[in-house]
């Protein structure tokens, strides 16, 4: 996972993903669970991505991200309790289940996807996050990165799709953050420029 580039985001990215490596390792665990929290555009989707491809485990994660969970646009609370109720519960339990993906075309529940106890799990996505889920959580993390840098990246990645909800999703933040406190419930943290 070395890395020569100079560029500060993809350091601080290594660094992060390093942190959170080393957490899930110390949890002693074949199927540990993993949660992804932080504000749109902070980096919660890259950073997951370059978990599962560097999990330290010998079988791969189960990657889950709330993106393809949320009902819409006013969903943040719905998908994260979506994700507790059909995901991260039966896990805990050692129950296989199903979670639906979110079809943003159809506006409507699409295919459904299995979630196997017997593997690792991370589960990404503003929301996530919360004192009911951090208890079932063995690591926990919450990523941080400032507003112009967040606003940038998730507006390049999502385009004009995102551009009008921007404020819209931002308030759904705001109440998770003052309801959940999420950076309080975090194991680790990842700052990301």
């Amino acid at each position: 996972m070395r890395s020569r580039s100079n560029d500060p985001f993809a350091l601080a990215l290594q660094r992060g993903t390093a942190a959170v490596l080393d957490a899930v390792v110390a949890v002693e665990a074949s199927n540990p669970v993993v949660l992804i929290d932080g504000r749109s555009g902070a980096g919660k989707t890259t950073l997951s991505r370059m978990l599962t491809a560097n999990w330290p485990l010998s079988a791969r994660p189960q990657l889950v991200a709330l993106d393809s969970i949320y009902p819409g646009w006013d969903g943040m609370d719905a998908g994260a309790e979506k994700a507790l109720h059909d995901v991260l519960r039966p896990h805990a339990r050692g129950l296989l289940s199903t979670w639906r993906r979110w079809d943003w075309n159809d506006q409507s529940e699409a295919e459904a996807h299995a979630v196997s106890p017997a593997l690792g799990l991370i589960v990404e996505g503003c929301g996530v996050l919360t004192p009911a889920s951090a208890r079932i959580a063995d690591v926990r993390v919450w990523v941080e990165s400032p507003e112009t840098s967040r606003k940038r990246r998730a507006l390049e990645r999502d385009g004009d799709g995102f551009r009008p909800h921007w404020d819209r999703w931002a308030t759904q933040e705001d109440k998770h953050i003052a309801r959940d406190d999420p950076r309080s419930l975090a194991d680790v943290t990842v700052v990301l420029p």
